[in-house]
């Protein structure tokens, strides 16, 4: 089968790969349909091997060159023994990480955070940018007839993005200010509209990004950090002055962190989702004086997938308007990662269509 695989830096190739092999106990055999390109993937591309292993990886021996994609969707081909939960033929979203189980965080829910976490399309033998993905029963969610392909390549970035919220604290009402325009930053304003915020602000240097984000009727005020005062201009519309009740930071830099430092009221929060790509600095007075609740926000629950997918099946949570962009697998690298890389891309989203994919109907 075809399979876009990472071998080095900037060196991604459309290699032919064996088709995965029959499903053993619990597994599933997905014959993909739509893969997103997701920013670890392109921090991967210009900067990797970042998360992806250089030597077997300790539980699913997984070692590049390996098939990149970690957000896609496609359609159950066949299932192996003791499998309840779909059924060939059935469309579904794939939650992409894969753990031994059993462990200390595994046993508390969070297994997502355990040591031996392995995630397909980063640090497993298979991925969504390819023909096909062998998984296990617990990776794949069933899509309701109303949620397309396309929005089931979106649920993994969605419920980055919920969660994010829920990690937050987020109630109706509040006040939030995002920073960062991108896929995640885009999708946690959708996330904040749909818990019920009052009044949700962005922070955006890219014009042309601005632009389309004004047209989705989802924020309040979206503002370029390079030319604007962004912690004044949102401060001044919220009660008393105070700032925002929540800032949720989706860039991953300084200057960033300081935006929502200082745009937070006190004893607001502010909730890290951008993912730096070298140690940073942060004001600790202000932390401190300002009685400021500071968190990390990590992936998603293995549970996430129900409920995000209701959310976009009751059209609270409407992805596919972060979809900017969908090209074939030959084209991924020059049409897909190049894209959104260069630093005028006025892209969100972009989609990577296998080539086993056949339309819906």
């Amino acid at each position: 089968m075809k399979a876009l695989r990472f071998h080095g830096r900037k060196d991604l190739r459309v290699d032919d790969v064996e088709d995965p092999k029959s499903c053993g106990p619990h597994q599933v055999l997905v014959k993909n349909s739509y893969c997103g390109i997701c920013g670890t993937d392109l921090h991967e591309y210009l900067h990797g091997p970042i998360q992806i292993p250089q030597k077997p990886h300790p539980f699913s021996k997984a070692v590049l060159p390996l098939i990149l994609g970690h957000e896609f969707s496609g359609v159950v081909e066949a299932v192996g023994p003791e499998v309840q939960s779909v059924h060939p033929g059935d469309h579904v979203s794939i939650q992409p990480n894969v753990i031994p189980g059993g462990d200390y965080f595994d046993r508390r829910g969070w297994s997502h955070l355990s040591d031996n976490l392995s995630v397909v399309g980063l640090s497993y033998p298979w991925g969504g940018m390819a023909e096909r993905c062998l998984v296990y029963d617990y990776n794949v969610a069933k899509l309701p007839p109303e949620v397309s392909d396309e929005q089931g390549a979106m649920i993994e970035p969605a419920a980055v993005a919920v969660n994010a919220i829920e990690n937050g604290d987020l109630k109706a009402g509040d006040t939030i200010l995002i920073t960062g325009g991108g896929p995640i930053g885009a999708l946690v304003g959708m996330a904040a509209s749909a818990a019920g915020a009052s009044k949700i602000f962005l922070s955006e240097p890219n014009p042309v990004r601005r632009e389309f984000l004004a047209s989705w009727d989802v924020f309040t005020g979206i503002y370029d950090p390079l030319s604007q005062d962004v912690p004044a201009l949102v401060r001044e519309q919220t009660e008393s002055g105070v700032g925002v009740d929540v800032a949720v930071e989706c860039v991953g830099n300084e200057r960033a962190l300081a935006t929502c430092m200082d745009a937070v009221r006190r004893r607001g929060t502010v909730v890290q989702v951008g993912l730096p790509t070298r140690p940073a600095n942060i004001d600790l007075h202000k932390l401190v004086t300002k009685d400021l609740s500071y968190r990390g926000s990590w992936a998603y629950k293995n549970t996430a997938w129900p409920k995000v997918i209701g959310l976009v099946a009751s059209g609270k949570l409407p992805v596919e308007k972060a979809i900017t962009g969908k090209v074939k697998l030959d084209a991924a690298v020059s049409q897909g990662f190049d894209a959104l890389a260069a630093p005028d891309s006025a892209h969100i989203k972009i989609l990577v269509e296998a080539p086993s994919h056949t339309a819906t109907p």
